[in-house]
């Protein structure tokens, strides 16, 4: 057929069309692989989906296929930090000899063999998940108008992912992380000419009395020149990337939705006074390793040898005397919830970015209803 060099490439094609089209799947590059494309989605129940093209002649060929698929998908699991993968092997060119029944109970792998689009209706487990991929992979075009319409669709929808892509990665101008530092700077030295440092600060007692802009303004305020430019320069490293990735609105929610879950659990967990952005900070850290998770694919790295270290190193350094960790642990647990409330861009879907406003409440919640009703660990 003109347009296909070989007789299933018309199948492999649809396919290929479908699920990186429609189903936002996207190509993994693996070396040494031929003969079969290996297709991404982690937010789907098959997190991967393999076309074969390869002609399998025997279960015993067939069977080592398998041992190479299990052993890359627990590479690919690996890599992607994905609690389970779950896998789709649709093969288009096996031999009648080859025994698909004997490999139904297969851990982890649906497997299905094809020769045409309407051969998918076989498979249960294709359609219950894929119910309109047969009529998804219908066509009226032919030939070569039929191969450029499916490399035209292919194209578009890489290319509309690369410009997200960019759009999510591309540096911007850290506006709002500048601001938070100048506001910072002014109200250290304001509460030094005019010392009041205690009567903002965040604490159990007044704020059960009353006092409750406590929560907010604690965050705002500094113990020393010292704590003010550790908070300040950690601020700029960590939020001039992650206003860059959120947007503005969406970070500068996380920041004060995180400030205020560290004070939320330090006037649960303690009596004392406390100062500081660093509650808010670990938010920012909460939601960097909340938005590095979603893009893992891209910052599986950087997640692993940097993000999660700088957490608990933070977290141990917490731990002198002086410091106030819950504020840190409290910061770090809301700005998980607090950005996976107000969501990733391209990423989050309205049904996630619900329960992440459901956990924050609930979070926030129980340690204010706690601590005003008394019932605290001191």
């Amino acid at each position: 057929m003109e347009g296909f060099s070989e007789p299933n490439d018309e199948l492999v094609m649809k396919l290929l069309r479908y699920f990186i089209s429609e189903k936002n799947y996207s190509p993994i590059v693996i070396r040494g692989i031929q003969g079969e494309i290996w297709l991404e989605n982690l937010n789907e129940d098959y997190k991967i989906i393999r076309i074969v093209s390869n002609y399998i002649h025997n279960n015993e060929q067939f069977e080592f296929d398998l041992f190479k698929t299990k052993k890359l998908m627990k590479m690919i699991k690996k890599k992607t930090l994905s609690l389970k993968m779950n896998a789709l092997s649709i093969f288009v060119n096996l031999n009648e000899n080859v025994d698909l029944e004997k490999y139904d109970d297969v851990s982890k792998i649906d497997i299905a063999g094809i020769n045409d689009v309407n051969d998918l209706n076989n498979y249960n487990f294709i359609i219950d998940t894929f119910p309109d991929i047969t009529k998804q992979m219908t066509f009226t075009e032919k030939g070569m108008e039929l191969f450029m319409k499916l490399t035209g669709d292919i194209t578009k929808k890489n290319e509309g992912e690369s410009k997200m892509n960019e759009d999510v990665f591309s540096m911007k101008k850290p506006v709002i992380t500048y601001a938070l530092i100048i506001i910072n700077v002014i109200i250290y030295f304001l509460s030094n000419m005019f010392g009041f440092v205690d009567d903002f600060a965040v604490n159990r007692y007044y704020i059960i009395n009353g006092e409750y802009y406590r929560l907010i303004t604690g965050m705002f305020l500094h113990a020393n020149l010292f704590h003010l430019i550790f908070n300040c320069y950690a601020l700029y490293i960590i939020g001039m990337q992650l206003e860059s990735f959120l947007g503005k609105w969406r970070y500068i929610i996380v920041y004060l939705l995180s400030g205020l879950a560290g004070s939320a659990l330090s006037i649960f967990m303690s009596t004392g006074f406390s100062v500081g952005a660093s509650g808010a900070i670990f938010g920012l850290l909460g939601a960097l390793l909340y938005f590095g998770y979603h893009y893992r694919v891209y910052l599986e790295t950087v997640v692993k040898s940097q993000i999660i270290p700088l957490i608990v190193l933070n977290l141990i350094i917490g731990l002198m005397p002086g410091i106030d960790n819950w504020a840190h642990i409290g910061g770090l647990i809301g700005g998980v919830f607090a950005t996976m409330f107000v969501g990733i861009k391209y990423k989050s879907t309205k049904f996630e970015m619900i329960n992440g406003g459901v956990l924050y409440l609930i979070f926030i919640g129980f340690l204010l209803f706690m601590t005003f009703s008394g019932m605290l660990f001191q």
